[in-house]
């Protein structure tokens, strides 16, 4: 399995950006799948993550401004991101909740004006 991520950019604060993650084969359909996210010099943090397609979770700094989702038709899950602060800038990954294959090569998401 190896994860494919885009839709990343540069916006402007309080800004929108859809992500989007798929299988590079578009084979892997696995029924929980979380956004993570890294900053230079942290550690990756889990931003969002989706079981079945139904139930979500977030971590407490997206709550309410990031949605994950899930197109079932062609197993490719999606990170919504509205009101983006500049403490969002960050590469953004998709795995597993607990990363349980390589991490893809991600998509930048800087937010600045």
């Amino acid at each position: 399995v190896q994860f494919v991520e885009w839709g990343g950019g540069l916006v402007q604060p309080g800004g929108s950006l859809k992500l989007s993650c798929a299988d590079s084969e578009r084979i892997f359909n696995g029924a929980a799948m979380a956004w993570h996210r890294q900053v230079p010099g942290k550690e990756r943090e889990q931003v969002a993550g989706i079981l079945n397609g139904v139930t979500t979770n977030y971590a407490d700094f997206v709550l309410g401004r990031f949605t994950i989702s899930k197109d079932k038709n062609n197993n490719t899950w999606y990170l919504q991101m509205d009101n983006l602060k500049p403490e969002d800038t960050a590469v953004y990954y998709c795995n597993t909740p607990y990363p349980m294959y390589p991490w893809g090569q991600g998509t930048q998401v800087t937010v600045s004006s």
